[in-house]
């Protein structure tokens, strides 16, 4: 395989697109504490910590079950299964990645170097918790938090309560969104022991927890609003992004739309750049 085939398969490896997504929050993050636009400096090594951090998430994944992955049908071609990639190369790739992350930790400020060994653990502890719990999803709150915050933080240099209300509606809605997602593999969990809600509970109470879920997502989007006096531009965009949820949970209104589950997932693509801009507008005061 040459270097671009190789390249090619590492961005495959942990899922590229992933990272596209979570970008959008942790500038939105740091564009929030920063009351306007960071420094160059600053979002160059936050883009740096987010890449890092988001490839050591998806490759610990993958590094984790890939024996899992090697009996379920719907992932046995994932690359350390299908053997695109060794098992060195996916612990040499994830460790390079981490060096990312603390390099861009040490390159903003103290206090993201001190906060590194609460970033690290929930990376490790969410492709675990299947095993033993059908709250999963909700192990990944954490690892999705500290986007938001993480943007937050490399700015300020401390903690603030918009930071903490940002961080805990975007993990909540990747954790609603985690709900869809293992309803595609219902039969094989429970053939195999593993725990995840619609296993556990069926899909019909499935559903109605992401629902609960994201209800709660925007409740805390409108705290946000209030806690960080930003202007009515933020609302608009909070009102567009909840109209997408809605129609991305009408799309699977019924056991029979499990097929669309995907379909309904990659439709975030859109909310992050969206509450991005409007954070942007709500922060720049632009009506």
């Amino acid at each position: 395989m040459g270097l671009s085939g190789k390249a090619k398969a590492f961005a495959g490896f942990v899922a590229i697109e992933h990272t596209l997504f979570a970008l959008p929050f942790a500038y939105a993050g740091a564009i929030l504490g920063a009351g306007g636009w960071p420094t160059a400096s600053q979002l160059l090594w936050i883009t740096v910590a987010m890449v890092g951090a988001r490839n050591a998430a998806l490759g610990l994944n993958r590094i984790i079950d890939r024996h899992i992955d090697a009996r379920n049908p719907r992932t046995c071609s994932r690359h350390l299964p299908a053997g695109k990639l060794s098992y060195a190369e996916a612990i040499a790739f994830t460790i390079a990645s981490l060096g990312l992350l603390v390099l861009a930790a040490w390159m903003l400020n103290p206090l993201c170097v001190k906060l590194l060994p609460l970033v690290i653990p929930p990376l490790v502890l969410y492709p675990y918790a299947k095993r033993f719990t059908w709250t999963c999803h909700y192990w990944m709150v954490p690892a999705q938090f500290f986007a938001p915050f993480g943007g937050w933080v490399a700015v300020r240099g401390e903690i603030g309560p918009e930071a903490l209300i940002l961080g805990l509606a975007v993990g909540l809605w990747i954790a609603g969104f985690d709900i869809f997602y293992a309803l595609q593999d219902i039969k094989f969990d429970r053939e195999n022991g593993l725990f995840s809600i619609p296993a556990s509970l069926g899909i019909n109470k499935a559903l109605w927890v992401a629902r609960l879920t994201h209800l709660v997502v925007i409740a805390l989007l409108v705290w946000l609003y209030y806690q960080a006096h930003i202007s009515l531009a933020y609302l608009l965009a909070v009102l567009l992004a909840a109209t997408i949820l809605v129609f991305q949970h009408l799309m699977i209104r019924s056991p029979e739309d499990t097929a669309r589950a995907i379909k309904a997932f990659n439709l975030n693509l859109v909310v992050g750049p969206l509450l991005f801009a409007g954070i942007v507008a709500g922060v720049l005061n632009l009506k």
